[in-house]
């Protein structure tokens, strides 16, 4: 569970996907993670269609990408969005200025996600193992060999 944690806190990357009306829709996203309650909280614009999406089917998908350590980590959970001024105001951030007036911003909504789901994949620690080994499998028409890749499941709850 910590390397969960881990990864989350050092992606730089985060792409929260929800059921749109017309399939799977995905958008990059500033996640706020809550590993005591395994909640991630992300600040949302109600003018956006990512709070309606999410009251019409509240799974979704999140996925984060540690490239330095070759991480890919994909959660599932239960969002729910609403007006809460107080929370908005603990995440806020100097960032946010550029989308909004200030926690109190009417078109400002906090997103939860209620973790129920970890898929973690560790991949070659090396890039440059990675592209020896592709490099070698071109010349040879051999496999690459780029090490152990592991994938590890967790269920939350």
């Amino acid at each position: 569970m910590d390397r969960v944690w881990d990864v989350i806190g050092k992606a730089n990357v985060c792409m929260l996907t929800t059921n749109a009306i017309d399939g799977p829709r995905a958008r990059p996203m500033e996640a706020r993670p809550d590993r005591d309650n395994e909640v991630i909280w992300f600040l949302t614009d109600r003018r956006g269609l990512k709070d309606d999406e999410v009251k019409a089917h509240s799974g979704v998908c999140l996925c984060f990408i540690h490239p330095d350590e070759r991480a890919y980590l994909s959660l599932t959970g239960r969002a729910s969005v609403g007006r809460d001024p107080k929370r908005a105001r603990s995440l806020w951030n100097k960032k946010q200025e550029a989308w909004w007036d200030g926690p109190d911003d009417p078109n400002l909504m906090v997103m939860r996600v209620e973790l129920t789901r970890a898929e973690m994949w560790d991949g070659p620690a090396s890039s440059a193992v990675a592209a020896l080994e592709f490099a070698r499998a071109r010349a040879t028409g051999q496999k690459p060999d780029l090490g152990e890749n592991r994938k590890s499941t967790i269920n939350f709850g």
